[in-house]
């Protein structure tokens, strides 16, 4: 088991630091002088050299890198050009505030869509199954921005039950936090559900006409039984999968969503700093998503060899 989990850290590294190159080159490739952009139209020649000069874009795009990512592998991410601050720190308190719409949007969506493609998988091409395939299908195919912008104009604005607050941390004010947080988490869970749902609804569905089903149902197990007992852990590595990548899509930051509610998450944090043209920031925010998205499928993998030991061989 240690064996595995140290070859699949060593295979982390020459993909971060190809995402890092992507992510520099393709900031650098953008048209436009990003000093020129900041400063605005009537910033004068001796402004917009001086400027450059700070940024260091009067540099080799190689020394530019090389000054770049051994900053990042210090802990240094650079200093916004905007507001003056260590962009690390403000990743990470964005990123605080994305973990905790991640973890109630996954909670939701997990506690509607995996009884439900079980349900669906177990009763197949009945009424139930049929409901539950449409509500996927309704859910996969409308936006999460669509979804989000009825329940703020529905429940809050008409209904009153979720008054706009500013955001508060869950560990400062808990109940504060709830009614900030709920309408954004059903958004993103209704999305994170329709997808779950479908691949355990097929996934259950190919394990239950396997041999050892059929099996354990011949002697005399109840359908519960052989559902949770041993259909469950066989089926969980695809459902895993996509689970991993779409809790690694919100950790990421769910712009549209954190746009739409007003949160200050690592995802419009990026989004202003592309829209100001902000190096550091944009640079600093990308990569640490790429890293968090990697991360993750690096932890379901993990999960993996725990589900099914065969893996690790």
């Amino acid at each position: 088991m240690g064996r595995y989990i140290i070859n699949r850290l060593l295979t982390l590294i020459p993909i971060v630091f190809g995402i890092s190159i992507l992510v520099f080159l393709i900031l650098h490739i953008v048209p436009g002088d990003p000093a020129s952009i900041m400063l605005g139209t009537s910033a004068t020649p001796e402004a917009i050299a001086a400027l450059r000069e700070s940024m260091g874009l009067n540099d080799t795009l190689v020394v530019q890198y090389f000054k770049w990512i051994s900053g990042v592998f210090t802990g240094d991410f650079g200093v916004s050009v905007n507001t003056g601050s260590e962009v690390l720190p403000e990743i990470i308190s964005r990123f605080l505030v994305t973990v905790q719409l991640t973890f109630f949007a996954a909670i939701i969506g997990w506690a509607i869509a995996i009884p439900i493609g079980i349900i669906s998988a177990v009763k197949a091409n009945t009424v139930f199954d049929i409901v539950g395939r449409l509500m996927a299908m309704l859910g996969i195919s409308v936006p999460n921005f669509a979804v989000g912008t009825l329940l703020l104009l529905g429940l809050s604005l008409y209904f009153g039950w979720f008054p706009p607050i500013d955001f508060v941390n869950v560990w400062e004010d808990p109940i504060a936090a709830f009614q900030v947080l709920i309408l954004p988490a059903i958004t993103l869970g209704i999305v994170l559900a329709a997808g779950i749902m479908r691949m355990t609804r097929s996934a259950f569905l190919e394990t239950l006409n396997k041999d050892f089903i059929r099996t354990a149902r011949a002697k005399g197990n109840s359908e519960i039984a052989v559902v949770i007992g041993h259909a469950l852990r066989n089926s969980a590595i695809p459902v895993l999968t996509i689970a991993g990548m779409q809790i690694g899509y919100l950790l990421g930051g769910a712009v549209i969503i954190e746009q739409l509610f007003s949160l200050p998450g690592l995802g419009q944090f990026v989004l202003e700093g592309i829209q100001q043209r902000d190096y550091p920031v944009v640079q600093g925010g990308v990569l640490f998503i790429a890293v968090v998205f990697v991360f993750v499928n690096f932890l379901i993998d993990i999960i993996y060899t725990w589900i099914d030991p065969r893996i690790k061989y």
